[in-house]
């Protein structure tokens, strides 16, 4: 814009000093202009550039970290130990927290779900079921991570170090036009073709990721404190109105 204004000036005194009467308002306005763009040199401002915020946005009483320009979704400056010291630093973290966010989303879905159709599943298949007597899944703090498969693991670790390589290389092909998390993969056609609407997609992704993460979380303590499973605790998000209206009556919750 300065920059627009500079030329815009001097054309109006180059073009006025052809014309005696307005030659006075033309070298006016062109030394206006001079003035402008020696204080963006001397406050080493380039023009046009965007003037960053000197304090988070997320954490007003700290200062935005360097690294954090607001360029990628969702950064609002939070960084309060300052891993990300540079911009590759944040790079890897991004794409560290695309990969958590997506598995946390899928985790999220499945834990409810496995807890209500894995003893069915497993009846039909004449196969023991994970869960517990409380209808908890295996976890950390619930326990029963042994009777999973080793199948299961090793196809676990297989499949991710093949998502890792991929990321790698495409990245590397990609170069510059590549974004943590861009692996390329959109079967059905939802990401937008135009620059906003990737950008509220990626917003979105990350979000949603995010409160996935906290959810799977919550839903590890919940079930290791109450010691029941998450749809059994909260029947109405998961169970037909008449179940769950029968599982509050049992419980004690409706007199």
């Amino acid at each position: 814009m300065k920059l627009s204004l500079v030329t815009i000036a001097v054309t109006v005194g180059t073009s006025a000093a052809f014309i005696a009467p307005q030659s006075t308002r033309g070298m006016l306005s062109l030394q206006m202009s001079d003035a402008v763009v020696e204080e963006n040199i001397i406050g080493n401002e380039e023009p046009g550039k965007p003037v960053l915020p000197e304090m988070s946005q997320s954490m007003p009483f700290m200062k935005r970290p360097s690294a954090l320009t607001g360029a990628l979704a969702g950064d609002v400056g939070f960084d309060p130990f300052g891993f990300a010291k540079n911009e590759v630093d944040l790079n890897n973290y991004r794409e560290a927290e695309v990969k958590h966010a997506r598995l946390a989303m899928l985790a999220a879905a499945g834990w409810p779900l496995s807890e209500l159709f894995d003893k069915k599943i497993a009846s039909l298949l004449n196969m023991s079921p994970l869960l517990d007597s409380n209808d908890r899944v295996p976890s950390l703090l619930n326990g029963g991570l042994g009777q999973v498969s080793p199948l299961y693991w090793i196809l676990c670790i297989g499949g991710a170090a093949a998502i890792e390589f991929f990321s790698v290389n495409r990245a590397q092909l990609k170069g510059d036009s590549y974004f943590p998390g861009n692996l390329g993969f959109d079967p059905i056609g939802m990401y937008p073709k135009d620059e906003a609407g990737q950008q509220r997609m990626q917003l979105a992704e990350i979000k949603n990721g995010r409160l996935a993460m906290i959810a799977i979380s919550a839903f590890a303590f919940q079930e290791f404190v109450s010691n029941a499973g998450v749809v059994d605790e909260t029947p109405l998000f998961f169970h037909p109105f008449s179940v769950a209206f029968k599982m509050a009556t049992n419980s004690g919750y409706i007199q």
